[in-house]
């Protein structure tokens, strides 16, 4: 009995052997894939090739798919597109630390024609918002001094750099005073010209007169006419308008412009006397 069972124990060994031996196929793939590896250099810690083995066709092709894909900065082909295609938006920050660079604050700088003409010095206060050592936002108040110079005109831009509003993380937004010229009640500026309207009635117009004409600094300047002053007549004055950026110590003109004040009515007699003379003119 004990006999049998060991014979079948034999059997069922012999069996179990058998069926881990491996088969003709198996063993033929084993091989072709010992092969394909033998060709394969084995890699070493660092990265380096421990054989001078060339690479396998298959190797080869997957490595050179993979390198077409790349762009020649290194990137991926797909990555340089995305990147080319994002460099049109602007760099928002300012230098390598990555601080931004705020937007600066833009301020009128009221003056009159006399303060743009002379030059003046003016004293503006301002409040803004710096950053305490704790990392808190306070209140401070500076006086900023502009000096504006003689013949500048509207629109000339006055930079205090870093003035402006302190933010975490930000550089301080710089103040941009920008010159904007007040109306005046006598003078209009065009350029380094200024231009003066003045009423005169209609006899001084056909008869001749002379006249006092107001300059930007408060004096007045005598000007004798003789010729007959129509609606729309000029008189230029050398050198009396604004001073010059462009050339030192020179000014422009005053132009002074005449209206002529026509009477109201007339009477009988004066419409007559006007007729005959006119008349006579026109012969």
């Amino acid at each position: 009995m004990s006999r049998i069972h060991c014979c079948m124990y034999s059997a069922r060994s012999k069996r179990h052997n058998k069926d881990k031996s491996p088969s003709p196929k198996a063993s033929l793939k084993h091989k072709s894939l010992d092969n394909a590896l033998s060709h394969i250099p084995s890699l070493s810690r660092n990265g380096s090739p421990r054989s001078s083995s060339p690479t396998p066709a298959l190797v080869q092709k997957s490595m050179s798919r993979k390198s077409s894909e790349l762009s020649t900065n290194g990137f991926p082909a797909s990555l340089s597109r995305s990147v080319s295609r994002r460099s049109t938006t602007p760099i928002m920050f300012s230098n390598s630390s990555g601080m931004l660079k705020p937007p600066p604050i833009q301020k009128d700088l009221d003056c009159t024609l006399e303060e743009l003409c002379y030059g003046c010095t003016k004293k503006v206060k301002v409040t803004r918002d710096v950053l305490t050592n704790t990392g808190q936002i306070a209140e401070e108040e500076e006086v900023l001094k502009i000096k504006v110079k003689p013949g500048w005109t509207k629109g000339t831009t006055i930079s205090f750099e870093g003035m402006g509003n302190e933010t975490l993380g930000c550089f301080p937004a710089d103040i941009n005073f920008v010159i904007a010229e007040k109306r005046h009640s006598l003078f209009r500026r065009d350029g380094d010209d200024l231009e003066i309207v003045v009423e005169i009635p209609l006899v001084k117009a056909l008869t001749g007169c002379e006249i006092s004409v107001p300059l930007l600094g408060g004096e007045e300047m005598s000007l004798r006419i003789d010729d007959v002053i129509y609606p729309g007549y000029q008189e230029v004055i050398e050198g009396q308008g604004m001073p010059s950026t462009k050339e030192q110590g020179k000014r422009g003109d005053l132009k002074v412009v005449f209206l002529v004040e026509f009477p109201a009515q007339l009477t009988d007699e004066q419409r007559s006397d006007i007729f005959s003379i006119l008349a006579e003119d026109s012969c």
